[in-house]
């Protein structure tokens, strides 16, 4: 694996996590029992805790791309070892 497309494949993962981890412990102002703020929406978060949110997708994100990378890099499973992917003869 190149180190362009080791880059890609992580920023693709970490933003798949982000948005799988951005929902969890968020509650609404009215939920957290705070008064709402003029001009802002009624389903925004009283507390996002965007920090905490990064630093665990970044955590899940290294432990996904760790398997990936050992998996691409080092053949752990092959095509072949797929079993609904059509078979290919190397030719004689």
């Amino acid at each position: 694996m190149s180190l362009a497309g080791g880059i890609a494949i992580f920023g693709l993962i970490w933003f798949l996590v982000l948005f799988a981890v951005l929902p969890f412990g968020v509650r609404t102002s009215a939920e957290a029992g705070d008064t709402l703020v003029e001009g802002a929406a009624e389903s925004a978060p009283a507390k996002p805790q965007l920090l905490r949110k990064v630093l665990i997708t970044t955590g899940i994100s290294l432990a996904i791309w760790s398997v990936a990378f050992a998996v691409l890099e080092y053949r752990l499973i092959a095509l072949d070892d797929v079993p609904f992917l059509p078979r290919f003869e190397e030719p004689k």
